[in-house]
């Protein structure tokens, strides 16, 4: 199976993410994981891509489909995977398109996350002090629910188009939102 999860930041993909991965069987691949991993190390990429974070702004489309790519280019994403955080973007929907049906594949739905903008902002503000995420303050916060509605919104428009889109409200306890989003593939199948 291979899967997408969208929805704004706050909306949680990525709590959502490893269980639905671990309830199918497949590998959750975390870009956001990906970056923060880079981050920690101290990479060259993590130093870029920090600076790019902290300003609220998302890693140029280049780095992130070649940090895409190679991941799902590893023996342990060959029986499936759920990506979250990628594609943010049509220009990245085409790159992953062109990688899929490269290898002779395609996407099997693409769930979307669907919260209130508000109530968003209210779950960031609220992680950044659990967390202490140098990525999480208001004025971040906007920036990035501003960056997500332009660039990343059309994605559900294309992937509805598509007959892939599965909408789900992201609203409840992570069990309830857990049980709708496999209900909602599971009737897909």
């Amino acid at each position: 199976m291979r899967l997408l999860i969208i929805g704004a930041p706050g909306a949680g993909k990525g709590t959502q993410a490893s269980a639905i991965a671990s309830h199918y069987g497949v590998l959750a691949i975390s870009t956001g994981d990906i970056f923060r991993a880079n981050i920690k190390g101290g990479t060259e990429l993590g130093k870029k891509v920090k600076a790019i974070m902290d300003a609220g702004d998302l890693v140029p489309d280049e780095v992130t489909d070649e940090i895409v790519v190679d991941r799902l280019g590893q023996p342990d994403a060959v029986g499936g995977f759920l990506l979250d955080g990628y594609p943010r973007n049509l220009h990245q929907v085409s790159a992953l398109d062109t990688y899929l049906s490269g290898k002779g594949e395609s996407l099997d739905a693409v769930i979307s996350l669907e919260v209130d903008p508000e109530l968003l902002t209210a779950r960031l503000l609220k992680r950044a002090e659990i967390e202490g995420r140098s990525d999480d303050n208001e004025e971040t916060i906007r920036n990035r629910m501003s960056v997500y509605s332009s660039q990343t919104e059309p994605l559900i428009d294309h992937y509805r188009q598509a007959g892939l889109l599965v909408p789900v409200d992201g609203v409840g306890e992570i069990s309830e939102v857990h049980d709708r989003i496999v209900a909602a593939l599971d009737a897909r199948a």
